[in-house]
């Protein structure tokens, strides 16, 4: 289509890349202007992303990117609804189509004669009788076109009254586009920003960062995740980056529908990175109605410019501490700590550097009480920087809670989820604390929301399991290995749960599964063979040995289970030995429970009518 037409009441002219309405025109550019000429030509039909981009773009690669801008553009230039589109359509995973009426206009006939635009001062020819018809038909036109207003208004009410509201959010990896794969910490580091940022919307529940990055690479549909995910909107996009400059495309989509909402494309220097993604954070909470900003109305600050190289080294380290959390040697965080350290000396006041270097030193197998200084105070210049970082505040929490500080850890995770209500692990941890406390009723309802905001993990199984619920706690435990079989923790969880109801067969069975798949095969078949010959006080006392060998060869810190081992083979003394060395030892964290749950682990319930139980609670500032 070389001609001009008109597209309702626009007229467009392809040959000047010009749209025009009463008489103001917009100048697109070229390949915009050719994206809406195909789409002109096949009116009324799906044209496929492959074709359009084939057509536009011949002797170019170009990615999506290109071809949703265009979209976007034109969208922007008609003052379209994506939602309920007058002009072009998405059609999911296939294209687009452009819905409005094409109309042809005559070779030069120009904008004036489209429009039908008579000289000033000049009345059309006729006699009265033309006149009243003309009258007539005038004031018939006016009462049908006022009673196609009114039906649109009520049809448009109507239409977003019964358009579902976005309650919740998910945030699936970003696509790198990037020709170098090695990238991929960029795309992952940035989803995870876009993750935290979104998180401080406090009307909307968005899902954290743990379950959102299991899809990454998936070939499931979007209804699909929408529904196991338990949410109504799904941000997916795209990162590429060429030297100092990233582009990000995001799109927000209604899951349950796979409806197109909203899509952007957003482009800046490397240094402004941040900047950029509190602007797409800033887009999807207009697009869902939501207020950007703390559940107590204090403002977010705004990110500052970070130089390139300290970003590059950020998010490095992001993918090393990620690393790190998945095994039992330090090397991956060491690496980890290292690019955090780095990214601080070029810039100081890089709060998610600082936030790095804390979780970086957290659970160290080979840990030291330096190590928990490090934490403190990178926490601590986070916050300073930062006071509305939910995760600073998290991190704090922490260390009050591993000086048995239960009252000052507890104010500061509230806090952190009053500033980040969608902070799966700031609820997760306060109801931890709630827990060990002795509260478990409160623990449950904390640990509720957590399983909300990351439901492809598990937040339940524990607190059920600290209330006596062991069914219910092996219920969802044995979910989450069918799920995750190759996750040690759940086979560590279930060995508790079944030993405290008093199936032992399956207990053994757990813990030795639990050794193999941290890479302890003989540790597996020892556990196995001392079941066989003298049933589950061998395994017990297999597992006290192998645990104390670990610990000779400062592999590892276990004294909660050690505790624990002993208590089941009505070895009191030695248990209480354990509880002495958790609490003599308690500035090294512990790779178990440590006192933590003191009060409240059924497995050490035996304990609580000797007088050392009670004096070792008020040790740690519990009543008895």
């Amino acid at each position: 289509m070389a001609n001009d037409f008109r597209l309702r009441e626009w007229v467009i002219q392809p040959s000047l890349n010009s749209v025009s309405r009463n008489g103001a025109s917009v100048h697109l550019e070229p390949k915009v202007m050719k994206v809406l000429v195909c789409l002109a030509n096949r009116a009324g039909e799906t044209l496929p992303k492959e074709e359009l981009l084939k057509t536009v773009w011949p002797d170019t690669f170009v990615t999506d990117d290109g071809l949703v801008r265009a979209i976007s553009e034109l969208r922007r230039v008609f003052e379209d609804d994506v939602r309920e589109p007058r002009f072009i359509q998405t059609i999911p995973k296939r294209g687009y189509r452009l819905v409005a009426p094409v109309e042809h206009l005559a070779a030069g006939a120009g904008v004036e004669s489209a429009l039908q635009i008579s000289p000033p001062g000049m009345a059309p020819a006729g006699n009265e009788r033309r006149r009243r018809s003309r009258n007539v038909l005038l004031a018939a036109t006016l009462l049908l076109l006022a009673g196609l207003t009114a039906g649109l208004m009520i049809h448009q009410r109507f239409s977003r009254a019964a358009y579902p509201a976005i309650h919740s959010l998910a945030v699936l990896p970003l696509q790198n586009l990037s020709s170098d794969a090695s990238q991929e910490y960029f795309s992952d580091g940035l989803t995870d920003g876009l993750i935290t940022d979104l998180a401080q919307i406090g009307s909307i529940r968005v899902i954290s960062r743990t379950s959102s990055m299991q899809y990454k690479g998936a070939r499931k549909s979007l209804p699909e995740i929408a529904r196991e995910l338990g949410v109504d909107g799904i941000v997916e996009g795209t990162v590429q980056r060429s030297g100092d400059r990233v582009r990000i495309s995001a799109q927000l989509i209604y899951g349950p529908g796979d409806k197109h909402l909203w899509a952007n494309t957003y482009e800046r220097d490397a240094r402004d990175v941040f900047a950029l993604e509190r602007e797409v954070t800033e887009e999807i909470a207009r697009q869902v109605q939501a207020r950007l900003g703390t559940a107590n109305g204090a403002a977010i600050s705004r990110p500052l410019p970070v130089a390139p190289k300290a970003l590059d080294l950020y998010l490095q380290g992001r993918y090393y501490v990620t690393r790190g959390e998945r095994g039992l040697n330090d090397q991956e965080k060491e690496k980890a700590a290292d690019y955090f350290q780095q990214a601080i000396a070029i810039e100081p006041n890089f709060v998610p550097a600082y936030l790095g270097l804390a979780e970086a030193y957290n659970l160290r197998v080979q840990g030291s009480k330096e190590d928990v200084t490090i934490r403190k105070r990178a926490a601590e210049k986070a916050l300073s920087l930062d006071p509305n970082s939910s995760q600073a505040l998290t991190e704090l929490a922490n260390i009050r809670w591993n000086d048995f500080d239960w009252r000052g850890a507890e104010q500061e995770y509230r806090q952190a989820v009053e500033i980040g209500p969608s902070d799966a692990e700031a609820h997760d941890e306060l109801g931890g604390v709630l827990a060990a406390t002795g509260r478990l009723d409160e623990a449950l309802r904390e640990a509720q929301v957590a399983q909300q905001l990351d439901p492809n993990g598990d937040h339940l199984a524990e607190i059920l399991r600290l209330k006596g619920d062991d069914d219910g706690a092996i219920a969802l435990l044995r979910d989450e290995a069918s799920r995750h079989p190759e996750d040690a923790v759940t086979h560590f969880a279930l060995y508790r749960s079944y030993a405290h109801k008093g199936s032992y067969k399956e207990a053994a069975d757990e813990l030795a599964d639990m050794m193999r798949l941290i890479g302890r095969p003989h540790f597996e078949k020892s556990l196995r063979d001392a079941y066989t010959a003298s049933g589950f006080p061998g395994t017990m006392r297999e597992f006290a040995k192998e645990l104390e060998g670990v610990l000779a060869a400062k592999q590892g810190f276990f004294p909660e289970n050690l505790a624990v081992a002993n208590t089941a083979l009505g070895n009191n003394d030695r248990a209480f030995y354990w509880l002495e060395q958790a609490y003599e030892h308690r500035d090294v964290a512990s790779h178990d429970n440590g006192l933590t749950y003191l009060k409240v682990e059924p497995l050490l319930a035996p304990l609580h009518s000797d007088p050392r139980f009670a004096n070792l609670l008020r040790r740690i500032g519990l009543p008895p």
